[in-house]
């Protein structure tokens, strides 16, 4: 990823104000690290300019939409729109499947540690404690391959008999839109309902980590597809979408594999 390069195929959408990109999985979207890839670096080499402006951003292992202004006005008006909940985002996510219904919402209390870099779902008078709500739609579902066999079935008689009882486990394509957004949200709220993200060693369970690593999965199987804002100049709908394209993702766009 040393000396990482934007192609035209990045690049969604670009004028004189803005400019929306797809963030490969894997680069930041900003970092301080000397020598470290990251998105605002490349965007600034791209344009041979000093000033871009980061909107919002993407967890390193996460692909997705990213929309960067060129200008501080600019930078104002999308600013505003992604605090105020204009800026319309959308995620499909690949997760081991849980007890769950097709459609639902989920509503946590997160508790950033700084230090660490994580978030984990606490009681809503816990420290520091911020209200996360997400909704999600199960869009597909999938047979993965077997998992171990429930702790009930091992017994003396191992082998092949254990074998044949191994459980298949299912994984499930995910709609996931954001009504908060705080850090690790997604990633932290699905893994609390029990269906955590295919690829996330940070807080995948024992079982999405194996199938991952089995599945040769390395980054997480989330994706910010879809991004519905307001040019911040002319006040032109501006909608994009992308396909995904990691691994985690080809059970479900088979074009990725």
């Amino acid at each position: 990823m040393v000396g990482y390069k934007l192609t035209k195929e990045d690049i969604l959408y670009e004028d004189n104000y803005i400019i929306v990109c797809r963030k490969r999985a894997g680069i930041a979207t900003q970092t301080a690290r000397l020598g470290e890839p990251d998105l605002e670096s490349a965007l600034k080499n791209y344009w041979k300019i000093p000033y871009v402006a980061v909107i919002h951003r993407l967890d390193q292992p996460v692909e997705g939409i990213l929309a960067f202004a060129r200008t501080r006005e600019a930078a104002a008006g999308l600013s505003r729109q992604s605090a105020g909940q204009v800026m319309n985002k959308k995620y499909y996510a690949v997760v081991m499947m849980g007890e769950c219904g097709k459609e639902n919402i989920l509503v946590d209390y997160l508790q950033r540690n700084g230090r660490e870099n994580t978030s984990r779902v606490v009681s809503k008078d816990a420290k520091d404690a911020k209200r996360a709500e997400l909704t999600y739609e199960v869009l597909a579902e999938k047979d993965g391959f077997p998992g171990q066999a429930e702790s009930g079935e091992r017994g003396e008689n191992t082998g092949a008999a254990q074998a044949g009882r191994e459980i298949r486990k299912r994984i499930a394509l995910l709609r996931v839109q954001l009504k908060t957004g705080r850090h690790h949200q997604i990633r932290v709220q699905m893994a609390h309902a029990g269906m955590p993200l295919l690829g996330d060693s940070k807080y995948g369970s024992e079982e999405s980590k194996d199938y991952s690593r089995r599945m040769g999965i390395k980054n997480i199987a989330l994706c910010a597809y879809s991004l519905d804002f307001l040019h911040p100049v002319t006040g032109k709908k501006m909608n994009f979408e992308i396909t995904p394209k990691g691994n985690g993702f080809c059970p479900f766009f088979p074009v990725n594999s």
